[in-house]
């Protein structure tokens, strides 16, 4: 019997400087005449080479340093787990660790009735390796997956973004062209342009429980990064 369960992820790509304006001179010197203002977008697709995997270890025991031990260990196990299927130390790292008291409300005084400690950590992976990590984390007592995250190496981001540019750019000279000729004019050169970029991948996960235990299986979807550009062109 096999039981499929799916959700919806969301991955999160930051492109560093898309917002700084590009200043390029006109092929006229700046003198005035006609211009012509467009607004163009390209993009460029690709797989994810990057999978960031949040889970957590929590605890609640009678006193915070009960809790605090608790949870240390357990983010131990997590750790060896992880080191003993190669994944490297330094891919493993906290996002959040905190100890609060826990109260009663249901009377009319609140009563302390102990403390919750939790230890939340990312772990970066390559995309292929997301399902395993998740089964390696709660095997080893995690008690808490928060995500997983699929995004680009800064390279293969960089690689896409100047991709998606050149198809903006080459989209907003076409359009340009073509209010030019309408208008009887001639494009002569770029005057102002101004660049910004985004994109939004909805990778998918799905969990498949077969008759030996589960096995957790991540299916990403492309990464789509588009670029926008706003260009002034000169005329005559």
């Amino acid at each position: 019997m096999k039981r499929v369960i799916s959700l919806t992820l969301v991955a999160v790509v930051l492109l560093a400087g898309c917002t700084t304006p590009l200043q390029t001179a006109a092929s006229d010197g700046g003198a005035t005449g006609p211009t012509i203002s467009v607004s163009a977008t390209g993009s460029a697709s690709a797989e994810p080479d990057l999978a960031v995997v949040h889970v957590g270890v929590e605890s609640t025991a009678d006193t915070a340093n009960a809790a605090r031990g608790q949870v240390a260990r357990g983010v131990e196990r997590v750790r060896t787990a992880l080191s003993d299927a190669d994944v490297p130390d330094a891919a493993v790292t906290t996002t959040t660790f905190g100890i609060a008291p826990v109260y009663n409300y249901s009377r009319s005084e609140r009563e302390l009735v102990g403390y919750r400690a939790v230890h939340a950590l990312a772990v970066e992976t390559g995309p292929d390796r997301a399902g395993e990590v998740i089964d390696l984390a709660v095997g080893a007592g995690a008690t808490s997956v928060d995500g997983v995250r699929f995004t680009l190496s800064d390279e293969r981001r960089a690689e896409l973004r100047a991709t998606a540019l050149d198809r903006a750019m080459d989209a907003a000279r076409a359009d340009a062209d073509g209010i030019a000729d309408a208008a009887d004019l001639s494009v002569t050169g770029v005057r102002q342009a101004s660049t910004g970029a985004a994109f939004a991948p909805f990778p998918t996960a799905r969990f498949e429980d077969t008759a030996g235990g589960g096995e957790t299986v991540i299916q990403p979807a492309p990464v789509t990064v588009t670029a926008t550009v706003d260009v002034t062109y000169s005329g005559r």
